[in-house]
């Protein structure tokens, strides 16, 4: 049995400041250990202060996971020694002596299965470590501190992946519902890094860490299952360690034997107090946060009757959720609905497509009330939706360009049938017989007019056809 678990680390990038220090949040745009100060430094004698803002955003993430929040919540030092960590520990949450984490006991469903967050815990980001060089031999590590003190967000699920695709979908997911929460942009470089912890058969644990991209992560999780299966089929042990994605070579590599809690010699951080979470600070936070996925999710079935599986993937995604409220009437709803998920999804896929698009909601809601109207066909709509999305034209611009309207007229769709009758005569035999067998026709008939054929006219006509021959 395959057990998956993931560690998320999502930097809180809409914040101004570091979790500690005045230093710039957003160190992206400076020049390398610019974005400094004694207190991200770790210099003598300099001393954390807490950033109010980066506790209520985090906030605000544990109430969307449905995660408890204790009272008062505490910040522990994590000690370890690695060059881009300029203090030799980290200011973390830890919840071996009570819960004073931001949160703890969440959950996010995924295709009817229930994922438990264990923990939510806010600290800080290491510096960055920068190669330079050409090959090994070459190879020069710089250190860049520009990132250390940076606020983030760690999310511990429990193991309840069963294999690497319901980690892809947690995670799109996730990352929509912190982009859709304004604490974060999950695309930026370094923003949601994702560790993952795998065994099979019961094997030892073991971790690969900082995967930068939701595709690798599940490669990486595909590759780990086949090699630990090799291994135990093998008789051969798995140790506990530490594993990193080789990306050229699509493999993980072996970089160190994985630590155990007691080797960070966790203590409490005693220049920061415990700091209360009041009730009134959870409950207004409350009021300001986007509507949860969940709500949404449950009113497009409810109010529109969209079906539950197009609501789901509606609901969590934000782009599509956006422009879906944006484009939608009462009328059009689940029109709209069906072309952003069918449609538009496969067309613009990936952030970098969704930001090429030339689409607006009224595009969306002109397209569908067409549809809804006859004026073309579902056919010839996903084709309009195609050049829409390249050129940004008017939706009647494009009917009348590629000539996509329905054949409406009567004679012409009766002389197209009859061509049909005399080429499928075995078929039209068939459905004389057999009712449900005349959508054979039907499609034959929107073939030979490239999808532009009315369909219920079309399917009286043959039916009236078939009756009397």
């Amino acid at each position: 049995m395959t057990k998956i678990g993931l560690e998320i680390h999502c930097q809180l990038t809409k914040l101004e400041s570091k979790l500690f220090c005045s230093c710039k949040a957003d160190y992206r745009s400076f020049e390398p250990n610019s974005n400094i100060c004694p207190v991200c430094m770790g210099l003598p004698g300099s001393l954390p202060i807490l950033n109010k803002k980066a506790v209520e955003k985090a906030s605000m993430l544990s109430i969307a996971l449905e995660c408890k929040i204790p009272p008062k919540i505490g910040f522990f030092r994590k000690n370890y020694f690695y060059p881009d960590l300029p203090k030799n520990f980290q200011i973390t949450q830890y919840n071996a002596y009570g819960h004073t984490s931001i949160g703890h006991e969440g959950k996010i469903i995924i295709e009817d299965k229930e994922i438990r967050i264990r923990r939510i815990q806010l600290e800080e980001d290491p510096g960055r470590l920068v190669y330079s060089g050409s090959s090994e031999k070459t190879q020069v590590t710089l250190v860049d501190y520009n990132r250390a003190g940076t606020p983030l967000v760690e999310m511990v699920t429990e193991p309840d992946f069963e294999n690497p695709k319901q980690v892809r979908v947690f995670l799109n997911i996730l990352a929509d519902l912190v982009e859709n929460l304004g604490i974060a942009d999950p695309y930026l470089e370094g923003a949601f890094r994702v560790d993952g912890n795998i065994s099979v058969e019961k094997g030892n644990r073991i971790e690969i860490k900082n995967v930068g991209s939701f595709r690798d992560i599940e490669k990486a999780l595909h590759f780990e299952i086949t090699r630990q299966q090799s291994l135990a089929e093998r008789g051969i042990p798995i140790p506990t360690e530490t594993r990193h994605w080789d990306e050229a070579r699509k493999i993980t590599v072996s970089s160190r034997s994985k630590e155990e809690e007691q080797d960070y010699r966790y203590f409490p951080e005693e220049d920061i107090p415990k700091i209360i979470i009041e009730k009134t600070l959870l409950d207004s936070l409350k009021k300001i946060m986007p509507e949860s996925v969940m709500s949404k999710k449950e009113r497009y079935i409810n109010k529109y009757g969209i079906p539950v599986q197009v609501a789901d993937i509606l609901s969590s995604e934000k782009f599509y959720s956006d422009l879906f409220e944006q484009a939608h009437t009462e009328k059009n709803a689940k029109e709209i609905a069906n072309l952003i998920t069918t449609d538009l999804k496969g067309f613009a896929d990936t952030k970098e497509q969704r930001e090429q698009l030339k689409l607006t909601p009224k595009h969306l809601s002109d397209l569908a009330d067409a549809i809804l109207s006859n004026k073309i066909t579902r056919n010839s709509g996903k084709l309009a939706l195609q050049e829409i999305i390249k050129t940004g034209k008017p939706l009647s611009e494009i009917i009348s360009t590629l000539d996509l309207g329905h054949v409406d007229d009567e004679s012409s769709l009766v002389k197209t049938i009859e061509e049909v009758f005399i080429e499928e005569q075995k078929a039209v035999s068939e459905a004389k017989q057999n009712p449900d067998t005349i959508n054979y026709l039907v499609g034959k008939v929107m073939r030979k007019t490239k999808g532009k054929a009315n369909p219920n006219l079309t399917l009286d006509i043959i039916r009236k056809k078939l009756d009397s021959q």
